[in-house]
């Protein structure tokens, strides 16, 4: 039977190859070819942002999965897309839901539930993630006997508390009765492969579970490929258009503004995202170590599907500056040292022992008899790439993006150290250099909606750089709402970054107040957050008035303290016990209303 369409959007060929398909199929066959297209045109919706509703008698699955995600800084979002792209394209339903928007009450309900967090400062669970945390963790929380799931952390294992958060709910859905789907997986900085790992094996057990393992699996459409995406797997070469030195003389500290073109990448950012730059290792400090081990820089490593030289691996793609537990415990087994052996049983003197020391201490102080190159750099993980907030809006500088970077340089353990990413854009990278880069979304750190709202910027030191962005995107969108900046440094004369341009727009109106911190510039040290409570009365105010709070920098110490500062403001101005004031700012973070980039 030829099928006629006077009116069908296919040409003559397609249509005539069409019926010559359909003229073979058996009943059964035109029953799976349905649902093959239905899943083929459900993916295409979904890599273009609709969304997919398919017929329950053309998509069998039984299966719809809930991904909860939980991050600071939007990888685990990523994560959570990926697997629910790849769950949907092979016929599986499923939805990605921000933790902080999701209301845990309706875990009782789920049946399928896989849950992604990274880990924030000491094994805190990240800001958007709190309430559920607490909630799993508190007497409310319901049995979940009839809840399959499976965990996906992202962490740093350099961190003594690494994937800590996954590990907790992990741990936390067992005790409730929930059953784990495939096991839980822990990801170091470089993730992008055991996330894959995961999400397939999920997928499959998903998959298998619902009796749909004959279901075609959809690949995304093709074209999709044909386009160059720049991304954390495939970086941008930018090219270096400036470079100069923020920091006065003087200065304890080397701050610099550099400024990459992005012309011809078709990346795109928004005040309040990082930028992802893949840095290399200090040669000096490369060939120490293969000086050290005996090494001969020219041979060739085994690596991925290619083979590279052992210099070149080691500059471009292993980290050399932090030592982790996990490599410390392979090489102590390696080494056969009862002393390494204790120091790695006893935490808190292994702790102390990492403080400042990188792979070059480590083949010193516990040599490995016979240790080939192959395993050497089999021990090492991969070179993860360093995240710089972006310190500029692109509505205002278009093709090109900003960032402040501090170098980092100090003296340990008799030995001269520095940072990877910063000393490298600080002393060997020149104009018309190129800079592998990558856009790291954060809607975790976004100027509000509504232009009419105002905004308090807490930013010392290189924390101030994602507020630049905000005062160049609100002047380019001639915001009205008030902005109002906290900076702290060292000193005024030398540390004071980007004066010019803050007290530009404070002449001009768009900075409605400036107050500054300069911690050495008298006897008693001074800090954003004393000068947060010099000025408690009118933050209140601001806060009563929709005010939106930004904090940026420093996660150990500032961040903690100017938490501390708005907890007595808004217990003190609002005449709250300290508890009602907990919870005030857990409202505000649950509203996007208090935001922040720690590190």
């Amino acid at each position: 039977m030829n099928i006629r369409l006077d009116n069908a959007p296919l040409t003559d060929e397609q249509l005539a190859q069409l019926n010559n398909l359909l003229q073979d199929l058996e009943s059964w066959q035109v029953e799976w070819l349905s649902g093959y297209l239905s899943g083929f045109r459900a993916a295409q919706e979904a890599m273009q942002g609709q969304a997919v509703s398919v017929p329950d008698a053309q998509q069998p699955s039984s299966v719809a999965l809930t991904i909860l995600y939980g991050s600071q800084t939007g990888n685990t979002e990523d994560v959570a897309n990926l697997l629910a792209e790849k769950a949907l394209a092979g016929g599986i339903e499923a939805k990605v839901v921000d933790m902080a928007e999701y209301k845990p009450k309706q875990l009782k309900n789920e049946e399928y539930l896989a849950i992604l967090s990274s880990t924030h400062g000491e094994g805190d669970p990240p800001d958007n993630a709190l309430d559920l945390y607490e909630f799993l963790h508190s007497r409310k929380a319901p049995e979940l006997k009839q809840l399959q799931y499976s965990v996906l952390s992202l962490g740093d294992s350099s961190y003594e508390f690494f994937c800590q958060t996954g590990k907790d709910f992990d741990a936390r859905l067992t005790a409730l009765g929930a059953t784990a789907i495939v096991p839980r997986v822990d990801c170091d900085v470089d993730y992008d492969e055991a996330a894959d790992a995961w999400i397939n094996e999920l997928i499959e057990a998903l998959s298998a579970t619902a009796a749909i393992s004959n279901t075609p699996s959809f690949n995304l459409p093709a074209q999709t490929a044909a386009k160059t995406t720049y991304d954390r797997k495939n970086p941008f070469p930018a090219e270096v258009l400036e470079k100069q030195v923020l920091s006065g003389r003087g200065s304890s500290k080397e701050v610099l503004h550099l400024e990459l073109s992005l012309d011809g990448s078709g990346l795109q950012y928004q005040p309040g995202d990082a930028l992802g730059v893949y840095a290399q290792n200090d040669p000096a400090l490369v060939a120490a170590v293969i000086e050290t081990l005996g090494f001969d820089p020219e041979t060739l490593i085994d690596n991925d599907t290619e083979q590279q030289k052992l210099s070149e691996l080691l500059l471009y793609q292993r980290e050399i500056t932090v030592l982790t537990r996990p490599m410390l415990e392979q090489w102590a087994e390696l080494a056969g040292s009862d002393a390494l052996n204790s120091l790695v049983a006893d935490k808190a003197a292994l702790n102390e022992w990492l403080q400042g020391r990188d792979v070059l201490d480590l083949i010193q102080a516990y040599p490995i008899k016979n240790l080939d190159a192959t395993t050497f750099v089999n021990l090492l993980r991969k070179l993860p790439p360093r995240m710089y907030s972006i310190a500029s809006s692109q509505a205002a500088v278009e093709d090109e993006v900003h960032i402040t970077v501090a170098a980092v340089r100090y003296s340990a353990h008799e030995r001269e150290r520095s940072g990877v990413a910063s000393t490298w854009l600080a002393d060997r990278l020149t104009e018309d250099s190129k800079v592998p880069v990558y856009i790291d979304s954060n809607k975790n750190f976004k100027l509000p909606d509504d232009d009419n709202t105002p905004i308090i910027m807490i930013g010392p030191g290189t924390g101030v750089a994602p507020f630049r962005s905000f005062m160049q995107e609100r002047e380019e969108r001639d915001a009205t709402g008030r902005n109002w900046l906290f900076f702290g440094d060292q000193h005024f004369l030398s540390d004071f970054l980007y004066q010019v341009e803050w007290l530009a727009w404070r002449k001009s109106g768009l900075l409605t107040r400036l107050d500054v911190a300069f911690s050495r510039d008298q006897a008693e040290k001074v800090y954003v957050q004393h000068r947060l409570r010099q000025n408690a009365v009118d933050i209140w105010n601001w806060l009563q008035e929709g005010a939106h709070i930004y904090v940026c920098g420093d996660a150990d110490n500032m961040a903690p303290d100017v938490n501390e500062a708005l907890l007595d403001i808004i217990s003190q101005q609002g005449g709250k016990t300290r508890d009602e004031a907990s919870d005030y700012l857990r409202q505000l973070t649950r509203d996007k209303r208090y935001q922040r980039d720690v590190y």
